[in-house]
């Protein structure tokens, strides 16, 4: 039978202030408990993970505005950003176990900065050819988070709940991060987009230390050791059936068969076995693993497909027209609202995504529901002007965030309580795929949406989305 880790027991969820069977020396009491297990090392390391491989996305998202100017839609950047990042998680579960996760981190590192300076050294005008070359460093850098995303995901299997909860949480702040830090950098101190770039593409060399100094090591080796032991194991039984043939032709015969139950050879030799084995193996695996992903689907990729797809066609295609009269308004200039909402936005996901411990929501489709109830809204807000401040606005935006980071942190955690170990690791990396693939989806939608959206306003007597 599967070994399945059981999930946590109720009794020690944090009860809710207020209730009946709360106190404040019991919450004290279950919380210190709740975290008595957590290895500091571990959940810094993996909320520094979540939080470089993501900031650099949210940092593009937010510079969108200033990276291709008014006139072109910002689902080209979601494009650039995202479509890459998709590719990657879509094909690299089915060989990237192949590669050692030193050499991911170097991969993912260097692929980062090199995005980040070519988008920072590219001229500030929004011509075809520039616009083009930053997209090619968008793209870099996007290969670089979906890897990274992938590869973290995968690795909390070897950490347990808080290496998850840590890196979900950290994905969360580099939402609050870097969409802050983009904010501060270029309207509260006025430093030029260039300049703001360029200090921030050097933020992906904190992996490094990360993985190298703060993680502590020992599960990877302990996991390394244990399979290296298991394959030399089957190996051996193998041999030992070879040499016992000419003994026992009969029993040679049924244990070949019981061995090729286990390794999956085909072979009538060990010689060929051997020269067979790599591909048979890596072949059956593959067919494994794509069965294992239908299974995946409907419980945990759906879900979260449909509230990605929901909240970016917001953040791309309906927040840049979301524009009140600056006098109504803190803002001065146009060009602060989109910032401005993506800023609140991930400050909803931080909190949602950092609450695990605390809260968990096994109903992913509800939610997900709940984000396209959002998308309609905002919508008819953009073609009807019905909602009457932009602090209204504020408040749905903060909730799209806390709905987002609820379904993908969830996501996560049920596959964590309730998929069996031995298939864990490529669960946890396969169904990222969803996220970057409904981000894709809400890319294309999202072109359409804003220009639709924008040409009605202006034929309707509202400029705003034409103004910075």
């Amino acid at each position: 039978m599967p070994d399945v880790t059981r999930t946590r027991s109720p009794a020690m969820m944090l009860p809710m202030l207020g209730s009946p069977g709360s106190s404040w020396a019991l919450y004290r009491s279950r919380l210190k408990a709740l975290f008595e297990e957590a290895d500091l090392r571990v959940c810094s390391a993996f909320w520094l993970f979540g939080l470089i491989n993501n900031v650099l996305y949210v940092i593009i998202l937010s510079a969108a505005l200033d990276l291709v100017g008014p006139n072109i839609p910002k689902g080209v950047v979601l494009l650039a950003d995202d479509l890459p990042s998709f590719l990657t998680k879509l094909l690299a579960p089915y060989f990237i176990h192949t590669i050692t996760y030193p050499v991911r981190i170097f991969i993912i590192v260097s692929l980062s900065i090199c995005g980040m300076l070519l988008i920072a050294f590219t001229p500030t005008s929004t011509d075809s050819s520039t616009v083009s070359t930053k997209m090619a460093g968008i793209i870099l850098a996007s290969f670089a988070s979906g890897g990274g995303e992938l590869s973290f995901l995968s690795l909390t299997h070897y950490y347990g709940h808080f290496s998850l909860a840590a890196w979900a949480s950290g994905t969360g702040g580099a939402g609050l991060v870097g969409a802050g830090a983009y904010v501060i950098s270029t309207t509260s101190l006025g430093l030029s987009v260039r300049t703001s770039l360029l200090v921030f593409s050097f933020l992906p060399v904190i992996m490094l230390f990360d993985f190298f100094v703060l993680l502590p090591r020992g599960p990877l080796k302990a996991a390394s050791k244990h399979q290296g032991v298991r394959s030399e194991s089957l190996l051996s039984n193998s041999s030992e059936s070879h040499l016992q043939a000419s003994d026992d032709p009969q029993e040679y015969s049924l244990t070949m068969n019981d061995n090729e139950a286990l390794l999956g050879g085909s072979a009538q030799s060990i010689p060929k076995h051997r020269e067979d084995s790599a591909f048979e193996t890596g072949w059956r695996g593959f067919q494994a693993n794509l069965k294992r992903s239908r299974g995946l689907f409907f419980p945990y990729m759906l879900p979260l497909l449909l509230v990605y797809i929901a909240e970016y066609t917001i953040n791309q295609g309906v927040a840049p027209t979301l524009l009140f009269p600056l006098a109504s308004t803190p803002f001065k200039h146009y060009r602060a609202f989109y910032p401005t909402y993506n800023a609140i936005y991930q400050t909803g996901v931080f909190v949602s995504r950092s609450s695990t411990p605390f809260i968990r929501v096994h109903n992913l489709y509800l939610p997900s529901i709940l984000q396209v109830v959002n998308l309609l809204l905002l919508t008819v807000h953009a073609l009807f002007d019905f909602i009457p401040s932009v602090y209204i606005i504020f408040g749905v935006i903060f909730w799209e965030g806390l709905l987002g980071g609820l379904v993908y942190v969830n996501t996560f955690a049920e596959i964590t309580d309730r998929v069996p170990k031995e298939e864990r690791e490529f669960s946890l990396g396969a169904t990222s795929v969803s996220n970057s693939g409904g981000v894709c989806i809400a890319g294309f939608l999202s072109m359409a949406f804003e220009v639709w959206l924008c040409e009605w306003q202006v034929t309707h007597g509202r400029s705003y989305c034409k103004q910075s």
